[in-house]
């Protein structure tokens, strides 16, 4: 599947969403054909470079992510909001003359279903404090406390890690091990 990519700041995953702005002809040209053909485009994480250079590396783990809502911004900003589909994994990529990244990504298989087991109770706790954030809650995403793959999810993108960190729990295929790792990383967090 060939699609454009959009390197960010920030991740989003699957069930998940994040608002953007666009003011770059490369992205409201993107957004027109995505919203005209009727598919979305991939975010993935920014290695090297700023979000609005030509030149930046990108990790090739990424979310396809479908448009779900727009609108003009009070600061002249054309708003979107996406909603991650699929992990996907870019294996090949290049610049178009406009500037847009663009490549070859496959769909990562589903990962396996699961529910959040005993152990790590405290996870969904601390899903549902982060959810009571204004921003957050204007997200309006459905979340299944129960389900350790969206926990797990949610919890990436929405806690203040670096974002290698964040990268690596995106690559995990196994919502447990995500898990485990995110337990790890609220209790340094909790140490300092």
């Amino acid at each position: 599947m060939n699609v454009p990519l959009f390197p960010l700041n920030s991740i989003v995953l699957p069930r998940g969403r994040i608002p953007l702005q666009l003011f770059e002809p490369r992205y409201i040209d993107m957004l027109t054909r995505c919203l005209k053909e009727d598919r979305g485009f991939v975010v993935v994480l920014l290695r090297d470079g700023a979000e609005t250079g030509r030149t930046a590396s990108y990790y090739d783990i990424g979310t396809y992510v479908r448009i779900i809502d727009f609108q003009q911004l009070d600061n002249g900003l054309l708003g979107i909001t996406v909603e991650g589909t699929a992990k996907v994994s870019v294996v090949r990529s290049w610049q178009q003359d406009d500037g847009l990244n663009v490549g070859d990504v496959e769909v990562l298989l589903n990962e396996a279903d699961s529910d959040v087991p005993e152990r790590f109770n405290e996870l969904p706790s601390v899903l549902r404090a982060l959810f009571k954030h204004p921003v957050v809650r204007d997200l309006d995403m459905d979340v299944d406390y129960q389900d350790a793959r969206d926990v797990g999810w949610r919890l990436t993108e929405l806690l203040p890690l670096d974002k290698q960190e964040k990268q690596r729990l995106v690559e995990l295929q196994d919502p447990l091990e995500r898990l485990s790792r995110l337990q790890e990383l609220l209790e340094a967090l909790e140490q300092g």
